[in-house]
């Protein structure tokens, strides 16, 4: 009878413990499986494995959550999911979806935290507050200490752009959203190709005449250059999508990726399938398969959009020679 009854108490504890632990675990929740095609997490040897984190002391599923107010309302609503390095606090990706172009709202004066992180146990994101030591995560004042001097700024994951209301813009602005990035190459070649692939994503990612797109964008980090000798400064940046065309009837998917370093001539990040994607990432996740997004995605670019590419890399060979 005791032991039944240690049981119940057990049980009692554990219903009355803050809603927020249930946020940061060992998988992303429920709330997040939106945000990935099939509810299908990324496969990262080492890193996430079978949607399952291999190190949960360092890796932090986030389901971003962020609170507005519209008409007198206040809502609390799910934005896009997050994998968040806590040693090199940088996002190991942010995954979200494309739902259309709205209009553009005005950028956030301030960035916001993730209070989880750091002992909160509010799963909203929130402005930084004074007193309070984050030693698990990026804050504003990592980037207005040295960013300057590195020649840095704050990088989305995902984008404001790729955002369709001003209220899912706002919730971009969130550090454990962003990473150091090279800000000629954010303002270079990142860019070009954010207003290329969001082009593409209109015009191809039509599943009876609306738009849906699944979009991870992620980074690799650099072993040791890091910004306030505590945010790493990845070494690369990557994006992917993946979307269904009902008039085709074919799965739709891209890649593209850069080095994050300075850009001193125009450079272009040329698409690419899925499968190139893994080999390159397989160079800094060993051990097992990489996988962004399930097998039918795989068709990757267009035949055309890859002999367009081999024709600008034959052209930049017979340049240098």
């Amino acid at each position: 009878m005791m032991g039944v009854l240690n049981h119940l108490s057990t049980l009692l504890l554990l219903s009355l413990l803050p809603p927020a632990f249930s946020r940061v675990v060992n998988r992303f929740d429920p709330e997040c499986t939106e945000f990935f095609l099939w509810g299908t997490t990324p496969n990262l040897p080492g890193i996430l494995v079978g949607g399952t984190v291999r190190d949960q002391n360092r890796y932090k599923p986030i389901c971003q959550l962020f609170k507005y107010m519209k008409k007198k309302v206040v809502y609390n609503t799910y934005m896009f999911a997050t994998l968040y390095d806590t040693t090199n606090r940088i996002p190991v990706f942010s995954a979200y979806t494309f739902t259309g172009v709205g209009s553009s709202g005005k950028r956030p004066d301030k960035w916001m935290i993730e209070p989880q992180l750091d002992g909160g146990v509010d799963p909203v994101m929130i402005l930084e507050k004074q007193g309070v030591i984050y030693t698990h995560q990026a804050v504003n004042q990592d980037y207005d200490i040295d960013g300057k001097n590195k020649k840095v700024n704050k990088g989305h994951m995902f984008s404001k752009s790729f955002a369709h209301q001003p209220v899912n813009q706002d919730s971009t602005f969130t550090l454990t959203n962003s990473v150091p990035q090279v800000t000629s190459f954010n303002e270079g070649s990142w860019a070009k190709m954010e207003l290329k692939v969001k082009k593409n994503i209109l015009k191809q990612c039509l599943d009876n005449n609306v738009i849906k797109a699944y979009v991870v964008t992620g980074a690799v980090p650099s072993k040791s250059n890091t910004l306030n000798n505590r945010v790493n400064i990845p070494d690369i940046m990557w994006t992917a999508y993946c979307c269904y065309n009902s008039e085709k009837k074919e799965w739709m998917a891209e890649a593209h990726w850069g080095e994050n370093k300075e850009e001193t001539n125009k450079k272009v990040l040329d698409p690419h399938p899925l499968s190139d994607l893994y080999d390159m990432l397989k160079q800094y996740y060993p051990g097992g398969d990489v996988q962004v997004f399930p097998k039918k995605c795989l068709g990757g670019s267009s035949q055309k959009e890859r002999e367009k590419s081999r024709e600008r890399e034959v052209g930049m060979l017979v340049g240098k020679g």
